[in-house]
């Protein structure tokens, strides 16, 4: 069994530094480092990454947290009517991509681009991130499972248990790799994200029926499922979508034609 232990938190002024804040923020960093790289990578222009970057980061904690707040644990509305701006207080994953996806769709048709030229980037990038940020859930221990006798399993003071955050950082740490071997596949040009939301939706579905019921704070359940698996049934629509639908020409690889005439030999 994996031992429990829960690294402490340092105040910095008015700022607290814990391992969950640590690992979501190197998450975001290398999410937005390797999504400019793989847009540089295809011949795309990396800027407006740069420039979305700040919304999508700021959409995706705010709806993050609204999700948690909402359908996570409503119970928590009581305990202060500004309770819904406290966006540091409880993230939802789920909801953070929610609000990354509806920053994106602005963002890009306001600047007039194609979001599918940008999205084997965004695959490229966003995986490996999440993947990172999930290890934060790991270090607090903040997504516990049902009790097992699994060998991952980690040794809460209640008991062994599911660690949920330890899973999902594996999950997408798997992804990541086949992502990246796929990534130069013709067949796989425009069809990387669909894929991500495909692999990771038929994971975090399954595995959200090992999160704990026997606890004082868990997961609220609509019909038996989490609110996560209800997303995770978009994502499948999304997914197949996406890798069956015809794929439009990629702008890096457009290519103006020759000019039609004369042409002369140099002297």
């Amino acid at each position: 069994m994996i031992p429990y232990w829960h690294a402490p938190s340092f105040k910095l002024g008015p700022l607290e530094l814990n391992p969950f804040n640590v690992f979501v923020a190197a998450g975001i960093l290398l999410a937005a480092r390797l999504l400019t790289k793989q847009a540089e990578r295809e011949g795309l222009d990396p800027n407006p990454l740069a420039d979305f970057a700040m919304w999508g980061v700021a959409a995706g904690m705010l709806f993050g947290h609204w999700v948690h707040l909402f359908f996570y644990h409503p119970e928590e509305l009581s305990k202060s009517p500004f309770q819904i701006f406290r966006f540091w207080d409880g993230l939802s994953s789920f909801g953070g991509l929610l609000g990354g996806i509806l920053a994106a769709v602005v963002f890009f048709r306001v600047k007039k681009l194609r979001f599918g030229d940008y999205a084997d980037s965004f695959a490229l990038g966003v995986a490996p991130g999440w993947a990172v940020a999930r290890l934060g859930c790991f270090a607090v221990h903040d997504h516990p499972g049902k009790l097992t006798d699994f060998f991952l399993a980690v040794q809460f003071p209640n008991g062994n248990r599911h660690d949920l955050g330890f899973y999902d950082a594996i999950v997408l740490f798997a992804i990541t790799g086949l992502l990246y071997a796929l990534r130069d596949m013709p067949k796989m040009k425009g069809r990387l994200l669909p894929l991500l939301a495909l692999l990771y939706a038929a994971s975090r579905f399954s595995l959200d029926f090992l999160r704990a019921t026997d606890l004082s704070y868990v997961d609220a359940r609509y019909f038996g499922l989490t609110p996560a698996q209800y997303g995770s049934l978009g994502l499948v629509v999304y997914g197949l979508w996406g890798l069956l639908r015809k794929q439009a020409p990629n702008a890096s690889s457009q290519k103006p034609s020759a000019p039609q005439g004369r042409v002369e030999t140099a002297r």
